[in-house]
């Protein structure tokens, strides 16, 4: 374990402390700047049409798999980084086969053809691999075979179902079931000192749990980084962070730029050690030579998850769902529920702007001081009035905490005002007392009383309830409701 590590301890108990080191200067163009390695590759997913379709009662009809394959198609399509391997079986000969032809990394998208299709072959060779399993299922015309996936789940096999008519929910499935094989991808640079549930801290559990690979900052490299940093990328990335921004309000420009140089570093740290995600423990420690919280905002946007304050339950939350939704989460502080609004506060300084994913238009920001140690230069920003939101956030890495809400206010703090972090929302949700009083939901146990293990929450945009069920079912977490 690696409870609250030094980093000297965290590279020891890593089993990659030895890292191979890039040379030379932060590139001038952040934007030419490599792909995540996770998703550098396409993964594959097994798609089993599980079943005869002739046209008869309680099976699909040729016409109803033909309006399958083409939406796959279009799912392949939109989504980008999977590959669909899709095959009819009957027996469980030919599902074993199908999933060699996928690969031992294949997660599997079963689609119920007719009345026992699933339960007759397909599952037995599924389950019997071990392969985690997304079952769509037609209501009426699909068969049977629905009724068996909860006695499926219990017997402690990872599988979900999407019953239903909407054919939409074959991407949703795929979207789900790429996360997999995506975590065991993933390498998440860290720097400690950890904060959060202990599960979280320790490399070895997070690999065996998730996939998860763990990789240490070493001692020193982020200031040899920030030495190195190209004086002229720095100006334009700092002009660009003033040029987007409704108004520089306390900063200079100079904080601007200090800001700019840290957040170059970052990309370097990310580039050199392929990573895919980011958690820093020793932020407040940098704020002298430059704010990181640009930074994080940026490499949030880019869709490369990054996590300020040391909590890895946080950025492994936020790892999770960018492979699910490929959107950023906005980490912040549960800065208080309000009985008399029905409300709950969530702030922080290291916001994305970028909040419907990479791709999507920026959220109106103006650039402030941090308001707690009162300089540099961090983002305050302005998310959508009236949205939709859904918080959520691992523990122990086996529970998902989640609740949803509907920003009703932004805050705009006055200028030379100093009142927690910048970037605030207020969400109005559906009983405050109910979540004053079950905050954690009880499934905190021994880190209750842990400050950063009950403190921060992920806000996303839009209700992603019954998302994040499909993805607890996939990977064998549990999902506790906070109101």
């Amino acid at each position: 374990m690696c409870l609250h590590c030094t980093r000297r301890q965290f590279l020891e108990a890593s089993t990659l402390g030895s890292i191979a080191l890039a040379a030379g200067q932060v590139a001038a163009d952040t934007d030419a700047a490599r792909a995540p390695a996770a998703t550098a590759a396409k993964v594959r997913i097994c798609v089993i049409i599980a079943g005869q379709a002739p046209d008869r009662s309680w099976s699909l009809s040729e016409a109803d798999v033909t309006a399958i394959r083409n939406r796959l198609a279009e799912a392949e399509r939109q989504l980008g980084n999977v590959e669909f391997v899709i095959g009819q079986a009957t027996t469980q000969e030919a599902a074993a086969a199908l999933l060699d032809q996928a690969g031992p990394d294949a997660p599997v998208l079963a689609v119920s053809a007719d009345i026992f299709g699933l339960s007759r072959g397909v599952m037995p060779a599924a389950l019997a691999a071990q392969r985690p399993v997304a079952v769509f299922h037609l209501p009426v015309v699909g068969g049977h075979d629905w009724c068996l996936v909860n006695p499926w789940r219990a017997a402690g096999n990872r599988i979900t179902l999407y019953n239903s008519s909407d054919y939409g929910d074959l991407e949703q499935a795929a979207a789900a079931l790429r996360a997999i094989p995506l975590l065991r991808r993933s390498r998440v640079l860290a720097s400690p000192p950890f904060k959060g549930t202990p599960a979280s801290q320790s490399p070895e559990l997070v690999k065996a749990r998730l996939g998860v690979e763990l990789v240490p900052i070493p001692d020193g490299r982020y200031d040899e980084v920030l030495s190195q940093v190209d004086t002229s990328a720095a100006t334009a990335a700092a002009q660009q962070w003033i040029d987007g921004a409704q108004e520089l309000v306390e900063p200079d420009r100079e904080d601007v730029l200090k800001a700019a140089r840290a957040s170059l570093t970052l990309e370097q740290l990310i580039q050199e050690n392929h990573a895919d995600a980011l958690c820093v423990g020793t932020c407040m420690g940098w704020l002298s030579r430059g704010f990181p919280c640009l930074g994080f905002s940026q490499l949030n946007d880019r869709g490369i998850p990054a996590a300020c304050d040391g909590d890895m339950d946080c950025v492994l939350t936020m790892l999770i769902f960018q492979h699910v939704l490929n959107r950023a989460g906005f980490l912040g502080n549960a800065a208080g529920v309000d009985t008399s609004r029905n409300a709950f506060h969530l702030s922080h300084c290291s916001a994305p702007l970028r909040m419907e994913g990479p791709a999507s238009p920026a959220a109106p920001y103006l650039l402030r001081r941090h308001a707690e140690v009162r300089g540099g230069a961090v983002p305050e920003v302005h998310y959508r009035i009236g949205q939709t939101v859904t918080f959520t956030k691992l523990i122990h890495l086996e529970t998902l905490l989640m609740f949803t809400g509907r920003i009703i206010e932004v805050p705009e703090v006055p200028a030379h005002t100093e009142r927690g972090c910048r970037t605030e929302l207020v969400a109005e949700v559906k009983d405050a007392d109910r979540l004053l009083e079950n905050w954690g939901g009880g499934a905190l146990g021994d880190s209750a009383t842990d400050y950063y293990a009950s403190l921060h929450r992920v806000a996303y945009y839009g209700d992603h309830t019954r998302t994040i069920r499909h993805v607890a079912h996939l990977l064998g977490l549990r999902v506790v409701e906070e109101v």
